[in-house]
């Protein structure tokens, strides 16, 4: 499987605000960029808590990819995937529709009737880890489903630990010319943090976006 991160921060590295409300950092060309992105994926995953704070379809915008998606046989949309330790996914959340299928990767601490309700919404349930999600089983219970290709979509937790993992394969990052600040308000790579072992990456290529740009990195 690959795994291809993709995030859009502030100059100063901020994914939104300390109140972690959803914040237009790109434009219109990045969005198309985005969208051009899923429709080459297999699958694409955030964590349960951009989808409290966000509530994100992640399906395609462009009807004529969508219309090529199914010319090669595949769905219309990508897969979604919500890394939900707990199952806090709310039963009602978009991204539980039946647009595209949804895998809700849970661990053993999950309540039990949280995880026959999110069943019962439409999610494809799978159990990976004790009291968090293990990514690696998690993922590679994906690849078994026929993933070969996973688009990551934040959040700040969640590409932490994807990091911490040695999961990460690429990242292309939109860097908008915003200035966020807080040191409350999320990162690129929340969680604890590395003190040794930092993840190493090579910059493949910078494009300018919008009032920004986008960089290119794959895993060392």
């Amino acid at each position: 499987m690959r795994v291809v991160v993709n995030a859009a921060t502030s100059v100063d590295g901020k994914l939104s605000s300390r109140r972690r409300e959803q914040l237009a950092i790109s434009g219109p060309d990045d969005f198309d960029r985005v969208d051009a992105l899923r429709a080459d994926s297999d699958a694409v995953m955030v964590g349960v808590g951009t989808v409290l704070a966000d509530d994100p379809h992640l399906t395609l915008d462009d009807p004529d990819r969508s219309d090529a998606r199914r010319e090669r046989g595949e769905s219309a949309h990508p897969a979604r995937v919500i890394a939900d330790s707990r199952a806090r996914t709310p039963a009602d959340a978009r991204i539980l529709d039946d647009a595209a299928t949804t895998y809700v990767l849970v661990s053993e601490a999950a309540p039990a009737e949280r995880v026959a309700e999110l069943a019962a919404s439409g999610a494809t349930v799978r159990t990976a880890g004790d009291e968090r999600v293990d990514l690696t089983a998690g993922l590679a219970a994906l690849a078994d489903a026929g993933v070969d290709r996973l688009l990551v979509e934040g959040g700040g937790e969640l590409i932490f630990s994807l990091f911490e993992a040695g999961l990460v394969d690429e990242l292309r990052l939109f860097v908008g010319s915003t200035v966020i600040g807080g040191r409350d308000a999320p990162t690129l790579a929340d969680g604890e943090g590395f003190v040794e072992g930092f993840p190493d990456l090579e910059l493949e290529a910078v494009e300018r976006v919008d009032d920004g740009v986008v960089l290119r990195y794959e895993a060392t």
